[in-house]
């Protein structure tokens, strides 16, 4: 995605929607040229257009998440994916940093099975080239394109994964991460319950808010990657707690690397066999 593309996410964050002129005069460039960036977003999945204008979908629309501090994220599933080897069969939930993660796994490395809930999420990375993916069924949730329900954790049941990357709603130092959905929620603790591993991937405002249900307890997850405005008091709660925290540069004009903090043994590892296929 271009620099330009990425402001005018920017723009469209702070507002409903922006008319296709405003957008062009604010960035200097041509209504034509703004038009063919729209396209690109909307195609992405990012944005939608309406009778001249660009607009952000459903607050739990995965495209309008994923354009939501955009390169944060891409940094935060670059930096997950390196955990991932080849080989691995790995659980990805239904998060907007998740589905930046499965984009990098299914471009980038061969022979990494995918397991998901999310439709979004197949579609998504449906013509990379090393997508190997396992839709689970249950109950379709519309706007948030992902299964939920008893089906999906009967199926959920029959699998087992190396690791388990997740998204967080927000999160409480008494319990750990939590989530906002019910069936959602319960579906990824499901999906947990299954994995060698459970590693969050999130960005640092979600540590500014508080879901209303529980979704995994701090002593379940082995790694949390974030980036670096992860307030002082949650990034000492998680290094107490033993908790290996990547966090990745949330400036654009520095590097993406990412510090490391904390250590711990995945909870689960016994569960899981050297190598999962």
């Amino acid at each position: 995605m271009t620099e330009r593309q990425d402001s005018i996410l920017e723009l469209l964050a702070g507002r409903p929607r922006v008319d296709v002129s405003v957008l062009a005069e604010v960035l200097g460039v041509s209504q034509v040229t703004i038009r063919k960036d729209l396209d690109q977003l909307e195609e992405l999945g990012f944005i939608r257009r309406e009778h001249g204008y660009a607009l952000f979908g459903h607050t739990e629309d995965v495209g309008r998440r994923m354009a939501v501090n955009y390169e944060i994220k891409r940094r935060i599933a670059r930096a997950a994916a390196e955990m991932v080897e080849e080989g691995e069969t790995v659980m990805i939930e239904s998060g907007s940093c998740c589905a930046f993660l499965a984009e990098e796994l299914s471009n980038n490395k061969p022979g990494v099975q995918i397991i998901t809930n999310s439709a979004f999420i197949a579609n998504h990375v449906r013509h990379a080239p090393y997508a190997q993916l396992i839709l689970l069924g249950g109950e379709y949730q519309n706007i948030s394109q992902v299964m939920v329900g008893s089906m999906t954790s009967k199926w959920t049941e029959i699998f087992l994964a190396d690791k388990f990357f997740l998204g967080t709603d927000g999160f409480n130092s008494k319990f750990g991460f939590t989530g906002t959905d019910h069936l959602r929620t319960q579906t990824a603790r499901d999906m947990a319950a299954q994995a060698g591993e459970i590693i969050i991937l999130t960005d640092s405002d979600k540590f500014q808010r508080q879901g209303v249900e529980g979704l995994v307890r701090t002593e379940q997850v082995s790694t949390v990657v974030t980036d670096d405005r992860i307030p002082a008091a949650a990034e000492d709660f998680l290094r107490e707690k033993a908790v290996k925290l990547l966090k990745v540069s949330s400036s654009k004009k520095s590097s993406p690397v990412f510090e490391v903090s904390g250590t711990r043994e995945p909870l689960n590892a016994s569960l899981v066999p050297a190598a999962v296929t």
